[in-house]
């Protein structure tokens, strides 16, 4: 019996890799025997990650091709480079489908892909499709986003099934209000120093605020030190710092509001777990992508989108003495982000690449 093997390619980010891991996750519960190897980048974010999960990880010698100055050079310089190793791994693995989950590294896997006439699925899970997707869209025989208004941008091949994200999400119960509100702070998986320096700048105005706040913040491994003594200094007491949450289903199970940047898989996050959000959009984000996907959230009127531009430090302090005095909103917003929810996602995308590889399989 021929192996059945599925190679899953991308990454640059935590964003792209999550997704990817779901995804084989599903596609080995649905079909066991299933071969997955995973390709990206060298970066130590995606080893750690991969390495964590125990999977297969091969890496391409790939950079980015947008950019400036040398950094764009060595993207164009390494093409060549992640072209011939991507041909070796596919003549190598005899894929029965290739994914791409977005990312830089996703490009030449996908690529050769469809010129060796191999089945062909991409995952975009912005609002607006990265450049890597964008090259792809052309080659890929579908596409599977995450937003209605992503589907103009793959003319007839998209396909709306949700950013897949672990069922935990899914499970976390509608909050209640309780004698305090509790804002959970995260910024990624590496923290965000922009967050970290708006939050500390905030404190003076929070301070009326503290008896009736509760807090978990995630702040990454280097402004951990810095926002732990902010804090502690300014006599907050209900207040966990930490370098990194997880699992990060409890911490949103508790909290009442989200204050976070917007990329792709927090937002789909805060869409299965139909928490409301402040978001504060990476503004150097490529493409600007992040504020594309926060507008998607506040139009659906489960979030509020305020810019890096537009975070004052008297800011949060009112945002939250609204939200103390009108809990009813955040109920609602709760309740408006289920317009977004595309349940079982993974199940479905899983699916959907177990019927390509059937129906490559009998045109053979």
């Amino acid at each position: 019996m021929r192996k059945t093997t599925v190679l899953i390619s991308g990454g640059g980010t935590g964003g792209h890799l999550y997704p990817a891991v779901v995804l084989g996750q599903k596609l080995k519960e649905f079909k066991p025997e299933v071969e997955l190897i995973y390709i990206g980048s060298q970066r130590a974010v995606e080893k750690k990650i991969m390495a964590e999960q125990s999977l297969t990880y091969l890496t391409l010698p790939v950079e980015g091709l947008k950019g400036r100055g040398w950094k764009k050079l060595r993207g164009f310089v390494l093409l060549p480079l992640a072209m011939v190793k991507s041909l070796a791994i596919i003549l190598k693995y005899k894929p029965a489908l290739v994914i791409g989950v977005g990312g830089f590294s996703s490009g030449p896997v996908v690529l050769l892909a469809s010129c060796l006439k191999k089945p062909t699925l991409i995952l975009e899970q912005n609002a607006l499709p990265g450049f890597t997707n964008r090259l792809l869209s052309r080659f890929a025989d579908q596409a599977v986003v995450s937003f209605p208004s992503s589907l103009q941008y793959f003319k007839g091949k998209g396909v709306l099934l949700g950013n897949p994200v672990r069922p935990e999400f899914y499970k976390i119960p509608r909050k209640q209000a309780e004698e305090a509100l509790t804002l959970l702070i995260f910024g990624g998986s590496q923290g965000s120093k922009f967050l970290n320096d708006r939050i500390i700048d905030s404190l003076p105005y929070l301070i009326d605020l503290k008896n009736s706040l509760i807090i978990y913040h995630q702040t990454g491994e280097r402004d951990f030190d810095r926002v732990k003594e902010a804090y502690e200094q300014a006599g907050f007491e209900r207040v966990t710092v930490s370098p990194y949450f997880s699992p990060m289903p409890e911490y949103l199970a508790a909290a009442d509001l989200v204050l976070c940047r917007a990329g792709a898989t927090t937002c789909a996050e805060l869409i299965a777990a139909a928490r409301p959000a402040i978001l504060v959009p990476f503004a150097a984000a490529a493409d600007n992508h992040q504020e594309w996907n926060a507008r998607e959230l506040e139009q659906a009127g489960g979030a509020e989108v305020v810019l890096e531009k537009d975070f004052s430090p008297k800011f949060l302090s009112d945002r939250l003495k609204f939200y103390m005095n009108n809990y009813d909103v955040l109920i609602q917003m709760g309740d408006n982000l289920q317009k977004l929810r595309q349940e079982d996602s993974a199940a479905r995308l899983a699916s959907l690449a177990l019927d390509m590889i059937k129906v490559a399989e009998r045109r053979r």
